[in-house]
């Protein structure tokens, strides 16, 4: 497999999702990454990031935790966003799913989860084979009782104009038994849409991935 995307068809218990994978020569591991409130594989920060976990050396796999129908239905009310079980389900299918690809047996997991997806990455993680888990701008609040069974190593990076889910992310730290780190970026808002945040966002994840992974 190439560094060239690679479009897959990620078929789980309850649906068929679609993906795209990269795969560096070499590579030790992949992220999955687990996008969150109202986003897609298309996200372009996560697409940014993953990009630059890539050029690092590791590979990635972006894909959608919802159906088109359900994202259809999410746009409406937004009541799939937060579903977090549904996306903690869709999320260890696909993890599953790696296990019977020939070109993704031998590889490491990891997972990479944003604001809602960060919850789901989490909870996955509970029992799934991941090796660590890096959150951005995430809410691993809302992983409840999972939180206390995370065993993979877990970055939380959150900018520091993001008060509220600086708090989150402080309280789910104290809870966190695995290693754990919180990283604030500094003036960064909650999308990280400032000059220059997203790179370190970025940097801070492809680091703790190549320590791990």
């Amino acid at each position: 497999m190439s560094t060239e995307a690679r479009e897959v068809s990620i078929v789980t218990e309850d649906a068929t999702l679609a993906g795209e994978a990269w795969l560096p020569p070499g590579a030790p591991g992949i992220v999955l990454f687990a996008h969150g409130s109202g986003s897609s594989r298309l996200s372009p920060r996560n697409r940014y990031v993953a990009g630059e976990i890539v050029s690092g050396g590791i590979g990635t796999l972006l894909f959608d935790l919802l159906t088109a129908d359900e994202e259809r239905h999410d746009r409406l009310d937004a009541s799939l966003r937060f579903d977090i079980e549904l996306l903690r389900r869709r999320l260890a299918g696909a993890t599953r799913w790696l296990d019977g690809q020939d070109w993704a047996r031998s590889l490491t997991r990891g997972y990479f989860g944003a604001s809602t997806g960060a919850a789901a990455a989490l909870a996955a993680s509970t029992e799934c084979d991941v090796a660590a888990i890096v959150s951005r701008g995430g809410r691993p609040d809302l992983a409840g009782d999972s939180l206390q069974r995370v065993t993979a190593p877990t970055l939380l990076i959150v900018g520091s104009q993001d008060p509220i889910v600086i708090d989150l992310n402080q309280a789910a730290l104290a809870r966190l038994t695995c290693e754990a780190r919180l990283e604030i970026v500094p003036g960064a808002t909650h999308l990280f849409e400032e000059p220059g945040t997203l790179r370190q966002v970025a940097s801070l994840a492809t680091e703790w991935f190549l320590r791990w992974l």
